[in-house]
């Protein structure tokens, strides 16, 4: 439906754009293609208004028609363009990781590979922590952290080779995967399945699980939960830990702009 104008509208109130947006608007996921008919029902225009806002939304190239349903062309992604463009990746992130953690009662990560390490870009805290000994820069070796790992996993194959060649191998617990072998069929592993878990191996009493946050079939990130494994059982993790970090990523990735790739690709 449309926005009603309120009395606190002033006399700059332009009703034209408000039906423009409308019109827009009434365009969903559900609701691809849209009759006028059914464009005049959800924005509460009449059916020849309807009408004459869809044939000039169709003129100015936002929307095409087949002279009986209406829909939307991939030039409706120009309007958030600039806006898309002047985010920055924890910006986007920053209230999905918010969600996550209050989701999960558990910190949440969001880092990039910098050199041989993982640079912490973003990073909420449990609502239960009063605080935390990482932050927004902190550093650790990427090839003993899950988010590490899952960055490691979706390098191509000689540039991740490469990157495992330059580690310095060291046990910093009893867990620790610290020889080269072991670690190159566990990042063959993770690449396979999609996600990372490292139990213990870089602090006793921790472990981390992550997933890759792609936009446009490029991994650019990755997002990562510390548990201490008395918190959650394994099939915790599988069964519900890990959907919920895939389904937050998706949700990053959206908000960074990969909702417009896709469709750019799409279209293409």
């Amino acid at each position: 439906m449309a926005t009603a104008s309120t009395p606190e509208n002033g006399d700059y109130f332009v009703k034209s754009a408000e039906k423009t947006l409308s019109v827009l608007l009434a365009f969903t996921g559900d609701r691809p293609a849209l009759s006028v008919t059914q464009v005049a029902e959800a924005t509460d225009l009449t059916r020849a208004a309807a009408r004459r806002f869809l044939l000039t939304l169709t003129d100015l190239g936002y929307l095409a028609t087949d002279g009986t349903l209406f829909k939307q062309t991939p030039r409706v992604l120009d309007i958030g363009a600039s806006y898309l463009a002047g985010l920055s990746l924890p910006q986007a992130a920053k209230r999905h990781l918010v969600a996550l953690a209050q989701e999960l009662d558990e910190t949440a990560t969001l880092s990039v590979l910098d050199g041989q390490d993982v640079l912490y870009i973003s990073r909420v805290a449990a609502p239960r922590l009063h605080s935390v000994t990482l932050n927004v820069g902190s550093r650790l070796p990427a090839w003993v952290t899950s988010m590490g790992r899952v960055l490691i996993a979706e390098l191509p194959e000689a540039a991740r080779e490469d990157f495992i060649q330059k580690i310095v191998p060291q046990e910093f617990t009893s867990r620790t995967i610290s020889t080269t072998d072991a670690l190159r069929a566990e990042l063959l592993k993770v690449k396979e399945q999609g996600w990372a878990l490292v139990e213990q191996e870089l602090d006793e009493g921790m472990r981390g699980v992550a997933v890759p946050i792609t936009r446009g079939g490029e991994v650019i990130a990755a997002l990562n939960v510390s548990i201490q494994p008395g918190r959650a059982k394994r099939e915790v993790l599988t069964d519900r830990v890990i959907p919920l970090l895939q389904a937050t990523a998706q949700r990053i990735a959206d908000d960074f702009g990969g909702r417009q790739l896709s469709a750019g690709a799409a279209g293409s």
